[in-house]
């Protein structure tokens, strides 16, 4: 009977044991599945930048900065704001939350200084505007980039 009694008590702790790892593990797991895709700042092929400061970047994409330095027009691409890779590019690379980003551009255009960038719909249609129009800027994802395009290094 005592062995019975000392055999449960046993088989309980193990089971109690395995539980509380698969417990620490999970939280683990579930948080490497929501790693946010590394985005990548994209230019016209024809941009004789190839780095960019931040805060060049964040000027331009807050409609603040509006030529290249070669003095060429840019023109700003984005994503719907309600796609997750304009959040990811927001808050990694400018460093910004997507809502100061709308209200930089609500002030442009309200003030009559500016006006809101291209909003496109698909990462495919972002590398396609961007390639094709001179002094494009916009984003995607580093896996996504293709040779027709120029990924810009933030420095």
């Amino acid at each position: 009977m005592e062995k019975t009694i000392a055999i449960k008590s046993v088989s309980s702790l193990l089971r109690a044991l395995v539980l509380g790892m698969l417990t620490s593990v999970l939280p683990i797991a579930a948080h490497a599945e929501t790693v946010e895709p590394a985005m990548v700042a994209i230019a016209h092929p024809a941009t004789s930048d190839e780095t960019i400061s931040r805060a060049s970047l964040r000027a331009i994409f807050g409609m603040r900065l509006q030529k290249w330095p070669g003095e060429t027009a840019t023109k700003v691409f984005v994503l719907r704001d309600e796609a997750p890779e304009h959040a990811t590019f927001s808050k990694s690379l400018l460093q910004v939350f997507p809502q100061q980003l709308r209200m930089a551009w609500d002030r442009q255009v309200f003030s009559g200084q500016g006006q809101y960038p291209e909003q496109l719909s698909s990462t495919q249609e972002m590398l396609s505007r961007v390639a094709s129009t001179p002094g494009a800027i916009g984003y995607v994802k580093a896996s996504e980039v293709n040779p027709n395009v120029r990924v810009l290094k933030i420095r």
